[in-house]
């Protein structure tokens, strides 16, 4: 790293600093960035004025499936009868709960922190950074002139204008983890992923939980897949109320929703989760300096994710459309080959899988048979239901189905999964969908019995049974047979 003369702005005198890459933002995207970039012998400079590892790991992916891995282990103590074990309430410490939530964030942070990357030889400063030219940032009292710049600045929750909510006390996932309380009655703001996940792990852990939305429950997805989840949240005692029109919040906190009849409902409760999406974090960095175009859902980019100023890249939240960590992930590696190699590598967004960890689990990748429709691809359907599984059989896990979206001759273009572990029965239908395979190698592919990955199995010879089995082929069978 080259230490430049000091540069006078404004009424202080700012230290220059020279670099081949500077990424604005830590979380996972940037310090993959930043990672990749410095091992690979560039001057790396990442500027972050918040925690190390950003949204995922603070407040997002690590905490949330920590507290439903607690969520969890309560609802197998209070639902075990089937099995022959005598059920009880657990009894459940919420302090503790939030120290296992701390402690798994703990021992993740290392590998985030400003320690592993300085010794990766990667400049770390700690102070908010803004654009200051076409490559340019101002950070912490110094000016980083960088050959690329990256912005990997994430998103917040988006609060909405609902009448009253600016004038009550809520929780978002940037608050919620830090109760050492159990509410006696979660009020959950938003039937979307965060929404959904977060008030069964609540509902499971012993608290009363109304659930919610303008639209319908996890509104993405498919309306049969989406039911699975929906039938199992109602089950485990959530009141699930989407589709209903919120008027406003009130004190309390209360959520009022108009009755349908010109009257209205008053939902009281003791807390308040405003789960309602994300709000890419673009207000202070002075895009405008530097050239690039914006708008409320981020950053414009092109394939390469490249904005407006060419110099310049944006991934992850910021420059959408899935806001996800892995997509940041993927997005770091997009980057990388373009601003270090010169290679022309560009974002494909046809195997992005997405899952959300409600149990039983909803995942998803590729196109959906109406996005298939709506493109004009030719394409057929295949799918089986849990029930057919003998290790889901034997769990007692048998109220899933997966679907596969296949073009006439077999190629994988989707695939969504409602069942127990459906994220981790997910990952070969996305490679499949990545290497544009057909079904016939998932179904000549000898899976160990029993496992719930059969199914995958199962589903792709289900595609080759109407023509294995057909007249043609008895045929082609008797014929043989006469031969001796």
């Amino acid at each position: 790293m080259e230490n430049g003369t000091p540069h006078k702005h404004g009424s202080f005198m700012s230290e220059r600093l020279d670099a081949d890459i500077c990424i604005i933002g830590g979380g996972s995207g940037g310090l993959s960035v930043a990672a990749g970039a410095a091992q690979l012998g560039a001057r790396t400079v990442l500027v972050e004025r918040g925690r190390m590892g950003g949204d995922c790991l603070n407040f997002g992916c690590v905490p949330s499936k920590s507290l439903i891995a607690v969520a969890e282990r309560a609802h197998v103590v209070r639902d075990s009868l089937a099995f022959g074990i005598e059920p009880a309430e657990p009894r459940i410490d919420m302090k503790a709960v939030r120290h296992h939530v701390r402690s798994v964030i703990a021992a993740i942070e290392p590998h985030d922190s400003v320690e592993r990357f300085e010794g990766l030889g990667v400049r770390v400063i700690r102070a908010h950074g803004r654009l200051a030219g076409t490559n340019e940032v101002e950070a912490g009292g110094m000016r980083i002139r960088a050959r690329r710049l990256v912005i990997a600045t994430g998103s917040s929750p988006a609060i909405p204008p609902i009448p009253g909510l600016a004038e009550v006390d809520f929780l978002t996932n940037e608050t919620i983890f830090d109760l050492d309380e159990l509410p006696d009655h979660l009020l959950v703001l938003g039937a979307g992923p965060v929404g959904t996940e977060l008030a069964q792990a609540f509902r499971r852990l012993g608290a009363a939980v109304t659930l919610v939305d303008a639209g319908p429950m996890l509104a993405r997805e498919e309306p049969c897949f989406r039911s699975i989840v929906r039938d199992s949240l109602i089950r485990d005692g959530v009141a699930v109320r989407d589709n209903v029109r919120v008027e406003r919040i009130e004190a309390g906190p209360a959520i009022v929703l108009a009755d349908g009849a010109g009257g209205e409902e008053r939902i009281g409760g003791s807390h308040l989760l405003v789960a309602t999406g994300r709000r890419p974090n673009i207000g202070e960095l002075d895009l405008e300096l530097a050239g690039i175009a914006h708008d409320a859902s981020g950053i414009r980019v092109d394939a390469r994710l490249r904005t407006t100023n060419r110099r310049v890249f944006a991934i992850g939240d910021v420059a959408g459309p899935h806001a996800f960590t892995h997509m940041a992930g993927y997005h770091a590696g997009i980057v990388i080959r373009n601003a270090l190699f010169r290679l022309p590598a560009k974002v494909n967004h046809d195997a992005v899988p997405r899952v959300t960890y409600t149990d039983p689990e909803l995942a998803h990748v590729g196109l959906t048979a109406s996005e298939a429709k709506a493109r004009g691809i030719a394409h057929e359907t295949v799918e089986t239901t849990f029930a057919d599984n003998d290790r889901a059989r034997a769990e007692r896990a048998t109220g899933g189905r997966i679907r596969v979206v296949v073009t006439p001759r077999g190629r994988v273009l989707g695939a969504t999964i409602a069942g127990r572990q459906a994220g981790e029965l997910l990952l070969p239908w996305s490679m499949a969908i990545d290497r544009r395979m057909k079904l016939s190698a998932m179904a000549s592919t000898i899976v160990a019995y029993p496992t719930l990955s059969e199914i995958n199995k199962r589903v792709a010879g289900l595609f080759y049974a109407p023509k294995l089995f057909g007249e043609r082929t008895r045929c082609i069978v008797r014929w043989l047979g006469r031969l001796g």
